[in-house]
């Protein structure tokens, strides 16, 4: 039981990573990015090649990852989400999930719908933690995700860039009227978002399968921690990753593996009905 939990709770930390790159960009520039599963997916692939043709393990691979999923972002934001913020809210939620079925579909073109994943990497092997045997590349990875989202949260709630992402959230107009500028910032967040979630994804391909949709079960998960935390609150996010990962590992446990996603989604509609705007939202 104490294994279970213990992996679920490493897990969650994996899920409240890539939540909380989703609740940025959905808190400061009111965009929900359903893409956000898929540039996890090109964050896997982008460590996959580098370890294949490279030898370069994931580890190394990780910052690589990020700063390539970056300028996914930027290009993201720049060539679709910016022109399109002019007209309704609905076509920039379209235009996402747009984006997601076209990188999902070159993936498919690119490196068949075949499930790949690594040989042994630095992490492989096991750690005995308290008397609990784990696995090295899941504690290694929720770690590190971990520290990532310790950063993000002094990033956005402890510096002065972090008080103009809050301005702009809070209201545009009157951010540009101190001087910020608005765009600029938006661009920021998609890019610090997009290389939060590649991070994570490449650290994922140590002991994950990478394939073409992969993408989709995390960016569910995802979506599902951002919602239930609290719109746009990244404790909220992080707080109910950790929650999902928990979930879902003593589901698997106590009753049948069958039944884990069911169980997240029951809580998640639980939350709902009692909290509409999430366990952090504002009433």
């Amino acid at each position: 039981m104490f294994e279970a939990l213990a992996t679920g709770l490493f897990n969650g930390l994996i899920y409240a990573a890539i939540a909380v790159g989703l609740a940025l960009i959905w808190g400061i520039t009111d965009v929900i990015n359903f893409a956000h599963g898929d540039f996890l997916m090109l964050g896997m692939y982008a460590a996959y090649w580098m370890f294949t043709l490279g030898h370069v393990d994931p580890t190394l691979s990780a910052p690589i990852a990020a700063c390539l999923l970056a300028f996914v972002g930027f290009l993201s934001y720049a060539v679709i989400i910016r022109p399109l913020q002019r007209g309704s809210p609905m076509i920039v939620i379209l235009a996402t999930f747009g984006l997601g079925l076209v990188l999902r579909q070159l993936a498919f073109i690119a490196f068949s719908p075949d499930y790949r994943n690594l040989p042994d990497t630095w992490l492989s092997g096991a750690v005995n933690l308290a008397g609990v045997s784990l696995g090295r590349p899941q504690v290694a990875t929720g770690l590190v995700a971990l520290v990532v989202t310790g950063l993000l949260f002094l990033l956005v709630y402890r510096t002065r860039w972090g008080h103009a992402l809050q301005a702009v959230a809070e209201d545009r107009q009157a951010a540009s009227f101190v001087g910020i500028a608005a765009d600029r910032i938006n661009a920021q967040v998609w890019m610090l978002g997009s290389a939060a979630v590649g991070l994570a994804g490449a650290l994922l391909t140590s002991f994950f399968y990478v394939f073409p949709s992969v993408g989709s079960v995390f960016g569910l998960l995802a979506f599902v921690a951002v919602a239930m935390g609290g719109f746009g609150s990244l404790p909220g996010a992080f707080i109910s990753g950790i929650l999902i990962g928990v979930v879902e590992s003593m589901t698997g446990y106590l009753v049948e593996p069958a039944y884990k996603m069911v169980s997240i989604f029951v809580i998640f509609l639980l939350v709902l009905w009692y909290r509409p705007r999430g366990l952090f939202g504002r009433w």
